[in-house]
């Protein structure tokens, strides 16, 4: 008879010991660990090991190479574009490894095409890395083509010099709602100056007004190479220069800062590099610069969708609400609608409030209410929106019943109704009147960007006032004198301000391009750095 000894010894004889489980497990899934071995090489910044493992799978047939493989191999390839050692490889091999993924029958995906639209590119073939993009595009799906996708053909087809190929491109991204970033305009501007399309240049120069800040040193360069150059010089409006009111308008039209009908003037560019004062005067040629508003249409179509998230508001009121139409308060904002600035009293009431004796401090209010009318110019009282549960409850208080009265009779002070956010309220006033908002808020609710980010940061900037109370003292932070943006003047002249890592606006250099026609007319402050077709003066 066996003892227990004996049989332990014989199931360990016939059923070898087996520590690693999960590893055999794994051993039988080549394709997860051919995956993993690849994102480690992806991390690593492996291209050749990653290209050995790749042979090997193919070579084998045991592998079955799915999307995730050929993306890796894809990243990692177009990662080394860059390379000198590795570019002609990683080129070569990339081909390969996406023509190996087509005749496979793998569907493309976004992350596929923007890894081989830059071997594309790298190659010079801006055709092919088009084209792949508009194959992928026009298959439509949830993964859709970006930035990202599109710009390496742009790139490609600039710095070769075929600049409507780049305009194509660029016309495409436009159709899908893709909007350009500055290495991007920056390219279609030099191939614009590099192929004499003064109207294309003039083009792209409102583009980075429009999606830019300040320019980058590489870009002021370019900017500065067409300014100086002959074609420039020969670049002019027709006569334009001479219709000043249609200018002037189209100006005040815009919102400030640019008229948009082309150049103005004749002859040489004069480029002078020099500096902006905090007031926003240029200490080049002493011209003012402007505090950037948004244009008409963009506020019209703001006030506009105000309404309608108000008037959708009301529709949804329940029976046991009562109803109050929004149209009440545009009717009463026409007849008494002469402010110069909209009081967020809420935000100011409770400003810093967060204590055991806190509550609603109607002296902060009254602080913000009687500065804002001694800055005005015609002695002007504020609007304060305030809803109108808060108002009863001042109301109720004999403390503060005389002040909230006034307020009330001189139509200082307006009762929001129940069910209405007051922050249509005021922002609403504010932007039907184009005056000053004074509040803290920050605005990130999404009925704050009604029309997209870069729109309502521009009305912000310009437009809303920020506070402070240090010691029960009140600190208005008023908007900028002038916007650090690209400027066109009505005189023609342009003021392109230049990225730097120093914060200081005083030591921004600012570049100050006009025409000596223009420079006439204007009083020249010092001698600074100055470039006049490529000359030192």
């Amino acid at each position: 008879m066996a003892t227990n000894g004996q049989r332990r010894s014989r199931q360990d004889e016939e059923i070898p010991s087996n520590p690693n489980k999960k590893k055999i497990k794994a051993n039988k899934n080549p394709e997860k660990n051919l995956l993993f071995n690849l994102n480690s090489c992806s991390k690593s910044k492996d291209l050749s090991a990653a290209l050995a493992l790749y042979d090997a799978a193919v070579t084998s047939n045991e592998v079955r190479l799915n999307q995730q493989h050929f993306q890796t191999l894809l990243y990692l390839c177009s990662a080394f574009i860059s390379d000198p050692s590795l570019q002609t490889v990683a080129i070569e091999r990339g081909y390969q490894i996406f023509d190996r993924m087509v005749s496979s029958g793998l569907s493309l995906n976004e992350a596929t095409v923007t890894s081989v639209a830059p071997l594309a590119s790298a190659k010079g073939d801006g055709d092919y890395a088009f084209k792949i993009v508009n194959d992928f595009a026009s298959v439509g799906g949830t993964s859709i083509p970006r930035l990202r996708t599109y710009a390496p053909a742009l790139l490609c087809f600039c710095e070769r010099l075929e600049a409507e190929k780049g305009y194509e491109v660029e016309e495409h991204m436009d159709a899908a709602c893709i909007a350009l970033e500055e290495a991007e305009i920056s390219a279609l501007l030099k191939v614009s100056a590099a192929t004499s399309r003064e109207n294309k240049v003039y083009r792209y120069l409102h583009k980075l007004r429009e999606y830019v800040g300040c320019v980058s040193e590489e870009t002021s360069k370019v900017i500065e190479e067409w300014f100086c150059g002959e074609k420039a010089g020969e670049a002019s409006g027709n006569g334009i220069g001479s219709h000043v009111g249609m200018l002037r308008e189209a100006v005040l039209r815009n919102g400030g800062g640019w008229h948009g009908h082309g150049w103005v003037g004749e002859g040489k560019w004069i480029v002078k590099k020099g500096n902006v004062s905090s007031t926003g005067k240029c200490l080049s040629c002493s011209e003012q610069l402007a505090c950037v508003d948004t244009n008409e249409v963009e506020t019209q179509k703001f006030v506009d969708s105000l309404v309608a998230l108000a008037m959708e508001r009301k529709a949804k009121m329940n029976s046991s609400e009562t109803k109050v139409d929004f149209s009440e308060f545009q009717d009463w904002l026409e007849k008494h609608g002469d402010y110069e600035a909209i009081v967020d009293g809420a935000n100011i009431g409770l400003y810093q409030q967060n204590f055991a004796d806190g509550g609603f401090s109607l002296s902060q209010l009254e602080a913000v209410v009687n500065e804002l009318y001694h800055k005005s110019g015609d002695n002007k009282w504020p609007l304060i929106l305030l809803h109108k549960k808060r108002v009863r409850t001042l109301l109720e208080n004999p403390t503060h019943r005389n002040l909230v009265d006034e307020w009330i009779n001189n139509g200082v002070l307006y009762a929001t109704p129940p069910g209405f956010n007051d922050d249509w309220y005021w922002l609403y006033a504010a932007a039907k009147l184009k005056c000053l908002l004074v509040t803290n808020d920050e605005m990130r609710d999404h009925i704050f960007e009604l029309l997209g980010n870069r729109f309502f940061q521009k009305w912000k900037e310009r437009h809303q006032v920020r506070y402070t109370f240090t010691k029960g003292n009140l600190k208005l932070e008023m908007p900028p004198p002038f916007s650090v943006v690209i400027q066109e003047s009505e005189k023609g002249s342009w003021h392109v301000p230049v990225a730097s890592q120093n914060n200081e606006e005083s030591s921004r250099t600012w570049m100050c391009i006009s025409r000596r026609s223009v420079l006439d007319s204007l009083k020249i402050n010092g001698k600074l750095e100055t470039s006049e077709n490529g000359d030192s003066s």
